[in-house]
């Protein structure tokens, strides 16, 4: 009985040894697959405090050729009253075009914002874009790469965009820019689960007045600092309710999510994604290791 407690002892103590030697196996961790939880709970953005005061924009690209030209849309949202603008673009224009669509769509109907949210697009990171939002005033905050999560909200709009254009496409053709901009009435025209309201309502405090509902035209009845104090109430109540979408959105979330947290000094392994016709360590794409490092974290940016 001693001699069987013994082996077992013996057993376990190797086990636990072997354990411990794959753990620290630099090789294993390179090439073996994470099948654990994703690290790092969701953190939602915060919540503006003010229409068109903190924006997010993306290009989709890749779309159709239109009898115009037009291959790519810029997709423009303000995130308080999800109120967007689809915007016609070409791949090949210019920064200085750039700087007037963006002057047209946004400055000149509501204003300079305070931040921008965007990804790391060569546009938005060009020198060109930081040295004019610098010059405005406004904050650029850039999505974590291959992090769709950042800014969840961007990504969904993208898609109904997509989604649009692909019907319009499969029923009447090629010439989907000339039906851009019924497309963002219909969107801002639409309701929103997280507002209770459509995003057209969000904004103006008043329902859009269409075919599908005919309000009655004429002069408000409140006027001066009543109709100020109302639109006061209004954001309040808009951003209440965003507030509330987001932590049921963060409660789902973080319960596929486990805890992981790093400091100055830590050692990690980065995951890299495998690039078509490019080899990596003599190996072809398909044998290519999905982790390299491990790499010393030298600074903390962000909370």
């Amino acid at each position: 009985m001693y001699h069987d407690l013994k082996q077992i002892a013996w057993w376990y103590g190797m086990k636990g040894d072997i354990a411990r030697f794959v753990a620290e196996c630099h090789t294993c961790k390179r090439v073996k697959a994470d099948h654990g939880r994703p690290g790092g709970k969701l953190t939602s953005l915060e919540i503006p405090t003010w229409k068109w005061e903190s924006i997010s924009m993306d290009f989709i690209t890749g779309l159709p050729k239109s009898p115009r030209g037009f291959d790519s849309v810029w997709v423009i949202v303000d995130r308080l009253t999800k109120c967007a603008h689809f915007v016609p673009y070409k791949i090949d224009y210019p920064m200085k075009k750039i700087a007037e669509l963006y002057l047209n769509e946004v400055i000149r109907l509501h204003g300079v914002p305070v931040s921008i949210i965007s990804d790391r697009d060569s546009r938005f990171t060009s020198r060109f874009w930081q040295s004019l939002q610098e010059g405005l005033g406004t904050d650029l905050r850039y999505s974590t790469a291959y992090h769709p999560q950042t800014n969840g909200q961007m990504e969904r709009v993208n898609q109904i965009v997509e989604d649009k254009i692909r019907c319009y496409i499969l029923d009447h053709g090629g010439a989907w820019d000339e039906r851009l901009r019924l497309m963002e009435f219909a969107y801002n025209n639409s309701y929103q689960e997280s507002l209770q309201m459509a995003p057209f309502e969000a904004l103006y405090g008043r329902r859009c007045r269409t075919p599908l509902f005919w309000a009655e035209a004429g002069e408000r009845p409140l006027l001066g600092p009543d109709a100020l104090e109302e639109m006061e109430v209004a954001v309040k109540l808009i951003r209440e309710k965003l507030r509330i979408a987001q932590e049921r959105y963060e409660k789902n979330a973080n319960r596929r999510r486990s805890v992981l947290e790093f400091s100055v000094g830590d050692l990690v392994f980065l995951k890299v994604s495998p690039m078509v016709s490019v080899k990596r360590f003599g190996k072809n794409q398909k044998l290519d290791p999905r982790y390299v490092g491990p790499f010393k974290i030298m600074e903390r940016i962000g909370v």
